[in-house]
């Protein structure tokens, strides 16, 4: 199906963007193919939207065709759970948990789809996609064949991979490992094995794990809710960022000075460096929750200082000069940079 002038703010979370010229539907894994294979065939100017959650729209929208990627399969085996890339990954959790198998449940209430989570090597509560990827179903936008591909073929790596970098390549499926046992994988995060009064390492039912998640991910306006300004966001806004090892001690002296000796930072260790809490350096940069104010546009979540919100009345505008404004300071302070984690599309942070 093909509309002309559809609101992309009505197909992401944030509820920004403006029209796309024309946009077309596609429900079936072969119409998917087929579209995108006869529009980059005419050089067609294409952009792929599915859940919509991870993208920032410029207010001027796009020029061009958008396809939305509407198939929504999902299988579930004794050991494998198979997805469309349409499919909304939430559903995709649950009928796991469903069906008996374990894995996937701390990853439970993220928003989007199935097919955006190797391209982001979704994460969270200690477990991230890349870590349960079976195969992943691509088509070649160059050659315009498919084929199946391994994880190892995919640079996958905190919040990113090969896929995210390039627009050659478009997910069609995934194909996903599980535990038939009906527990869920080692408890690996702290605040999760507290609220489910549990040692880290531990397993637990999916479906007990599964509401703890779901319920930590409310508390922080983190599950998609149409009456909650909070959850009108791409969630984590910027990544955690990586700081080498020769400028950590600079680093951690510029927040020594910020905040006071004694007072660490979380640090966790990452390939390159040493990963550092995005959400405390906001904080302790002098960014509350509900920043910078509730007459605003565009906010910090009031629940949470690593969503970036649109309170109802927000441009794209808005909302990039808040990214900024964050960014900007965090680094004047810090010395540290962040990146932000969503797809720019039209506009740049």
């Amino acid at each position: 199906m093909i509309s002309e002038q559809v609101p992309l703010s009505s197909l992401t979370t944030l509820r920004l963007g403006g029209p796309a010229e024309y946009l077309a539907e596609c429900t079936s894994t072969d119409a998917l193919v087929q579209v995108i294979r006869l529009l980059d065939q005419h050089e067609v100017p294409l952009l792929l939207i599915a859940g919509g959650s991870n993208l920032v729209i410029g207010d001027d929208g796009f020029k061009g065709v958008v396809v939305r990627i509407a198939t929504g399969g999902i299988s579930v085996s004794d050991s494998v759970v198979r997805a469309d890339a349409g499919a909304e990954w939430d559903a995709v959790v649950a009928a796991a948990v469903a069906a008996g198998v374990g894995g996937l449940e701390c990853l439970s209430g993220i928003p989007g789809s199935a097919g955006a989570t190797p391209v982001q090597n979704v994460g969270a509560y200690g477990v991230e996609v890349g870590s349960l990827l079976r195969r992943v179903h691509l088509l070649d936008r160059l050659t315009g064949e498919t084929r199946w591909v391994e994880p190892g073929a995919l640079g996958l790596g905190y919040r990113t991979s090969v896929l995210k970098h390039s627009d050659h390549a478009v997910v069609l499926e995934i194909e996903l490992d599980v535990r038939a046992d009906g527990l869920s994988a080692p408890l690996g995060y702290r605040e999760l094995s507290a609220a489910l009064g549990a040692e880290q390492g531990e397993r637990r039912p999916t479906a007990q794990v599964r509401d703890h998640v779901l319920a930590l991910r409310r508390g922080k306006g983190m599950v998609l809710d149409p009456a909650d300004p909070d959850t009108w966001s791409a969630g984590s806004f910027f990544t955690n960022p990586v700081v080498p090892e020769d400028r950590l001690p600079g680093v951690l002296e510029a927040i020594d000075s910020r905040v006071g000796p004694g007072v660490r930072i979380p640090q966790y260790p990452a390939d390159g460096g040493t990963k550092l809490s995005a959400a405390w350096l906001i904080e302790r940069a002098g960014f509350a929750k509900g920043f910078p104010g509730p007459d605003a546009p565009a906010s910090l979540s009031t629940k949470h200082t690593l969503a970036l919100t649109n309170r109802g009345s927000a441009t794209t505008a808005d909302l990039v000069a808040l990214a900024r404004q964050i960014r900007d300071r965090v680094e004047e302070v810090f010395g540290v940079r962040l990146h932000p984690e969503p797809v720019t599309v039209g506009c740049a942070i």
